[in-house]
């Protein structure tokens, strides 16, 4: 019940066209304005699909924020190793079309927090063991939160295994080597990182000399020893390639 256009006819010569060459003509008509309204319906299908994951991934960037504020000394954290861990997976050659599962990864690396009280969480201290037991169930607590949506299944890693180590003595699952998905190894080094560049209320930050000495002695234990020398390498160039992540315009592939 819409127009769709207008389809011309130019000929040379009078022209005397029978019934049969009148319904092929309506026929083409018809077909075209299908073919039109087809190409329209799926370019708007495409923004809505485009708007939509525009919404969740604003959602998600705002509750990694809310993460953060709701553990002051570690405000603005999230975003900063998000954007790390993108330019530590880009060096190490990920295919840009994970790249955006690994952001959103690292922006909720912590949401298993959410579990956790804030007597255990806000704590100006060193955790006791009954309090380091139940910090460290964090973790299992994002997998639990982010299983249920499907749209965060491929981020799932980060959130869920970041705390694993090299040797097998990480947490939640003791995973070990190239058990633990390498987002997560790759995510484990950035995260460390910001933490130790950042003050704490019962330690100053670190230097970046004695930080990167301690990353290069957790190598083989803690971290990958094959991702530690690329991002030293980075952190040696002081990251001027870390610009704030921006998510890519064609987003069909990445919902």
């Amino acid at each position: 019940g819409k127009l769709k256009g207008v389809l011309e006819i130019f000929h040379r010569s009078p022209l005397y066209p029978d019934g049969d060459w009148t319904n092929f003509l309506i026929a083409l008509t018809g077909q075209a304005a299908i073919a039109l309204d087809n190409t329209a319906l799926i370019e708007g299908l495409q923004k809505a699909n485009r708007d939509l994951i525009n919404a969740y991934d604003a959602t998600i960037k705002g509750l990694s924020q809310a993460l953060d504020i709701r553990d002051q000394e570690t405000e603005g954290h999230s975003v900063r190793v998000a954007d790390m861990c993108v330019s530590l997976a880009r060096e190490i050659g990920i295919p840009e079309k994970e790249i955006v599962f690994y952001y959103r990864g690292a922006l909720l690396h912590d949401i298993g927090k959410l579990g956790i009280s804030d007597k255990i969480l806000l704590k100006n201290g060193p955790l006791n063991d009954e309090e380091r037991a139940m910090m460290q169930k964090h973790p299992q607590y994002a997998y639990d939160i982010l299983n249920s949506v499907e749209f965060l299944r491929p981020s799932l890693d980060i959130p869920y295994c970041h705390h694993e180590r090299w040797d097998g003595t990480g947490y939640p699952r003791g995973l070990k080597s190239e058990e633990i998905p390498l987002s997560a190894r790759i995510f484990s080094i950035v995260d460390v990182w910001d933490a130790l560049s950042s003050c704490r209320p019962y330690r100053k930050a670190w230097s970046v000399t004695d930080i990167i000495e301690y990353i290069k002695s957790l190598k083989g234990k803690h971290f990958d020893p094959a991702i530690v020398p690329v991002f030293l390498k980075l952190a040696d160039r002081g990251f001027e390639n870390n610009n704030s992540y921006s998510l890519p315009e064609d987003r069909s592939s990445l919902s």
